[in-house]
């Protein structure tokens, strides 16, 4: 499995200081080889050195990702930015998704605001063994056999609800949201759609090829909401 994937953590606690300019120029490059889950979704990100929110971290810098509103947009978020949390943990950066915040100052692009990711020096230990990973075993969330499902498994999500299930059958791994309780789904609202583009990245990220499309074929099952197949 990828080295990071089995050791990255959220990060809540940064140095104030900001990034020097050659880390925040490859901060930006980076930014430009992201690949989208869905390529005809249109999505912007920016960074800023502000967001607000009850339950927000004090970092020096934050990406603020938008997307057009339309089906699989949310999951797109998720896929697109956690490829930047990996290279963030990569490369000695911490990094923390954001689900309750907001952008501290106007966005300039045109497309309504989804999530933020901080990023920034880490104040705290950036890595953590596989043992520390709090995470609900394999058979609660697949059924199935694929070495990359373990990935997903370790995947981050909004209060660790991990609200996915994935089935594996032949090369392919059918990926799908569980449906909420109306409270649970009050609550996560669009987070458990990102949460679900951030595991499927850690899919793409196992995979010595990739492709991710739904098919007419892919199993129906009872409480399960089918997104789309990873070959």
């Amino acid at each position: 499995m990828n080295e990071i994937i089995r050791k990255r953590k959220s990060v809540r606690k940064y140095d104030p200081s900001t990034l020097d300019a050659a880390t925040m120029d490859a901060v930006r490059a980076e930014i430009g080889k992201v690949k989208p889950l869905y390529p005809d979704i249109k999505f912007s990100i920016e960074i800023t050195s502000k967001t607000k929110g009850i339950l927000g971290v004090k970092a020096p810098h934050f990406l603020v990702f938008g997307s057009e509103d339309k089906p699989g947009s949310h999951e797109n978020i998720g896929f697109i930015g956690q490829q930047l949390d990996l290279y963030f943990s990569a490369n000695g950066l911490g990094a923390c998704w954001l689900g309750a915040s907001k952008p501290g100052e106007a966005m300039e692009s045109d497309l309504p605001y989804v999530i933020a990711l901080a990023f920034g020096k880490p104040a705290e230990p950036l890595h953590r063994e596989l043992s520390a990973f709090k995470r609900k075993p394999l058979s609660a969330i697949s059924e199935g056999n694929d070495p990359r499902l373990e990935a997903a498994r370790l995947a981050p999500s909004g209060v660790n609800m991990q609200n996915w299930f994935f089935i594996a059958d032949s090369g392919k791994i059918h990926c799908y949201l569980k449906k909420p309780n109306p409270l649970v789904g009050l609550v996560l609202g669009k987070m458990s759609h990102i949460d679900l583009g951030i595991a499927i990245c850690h899919i793409w990220a196992e995979s010595e090829s990739f492709s991710f499309a739904k098919m007419d074929d892919a199993p129906n099952r009872k409480g399960l909401v089918y997104v789309g197949t990873a070959q």
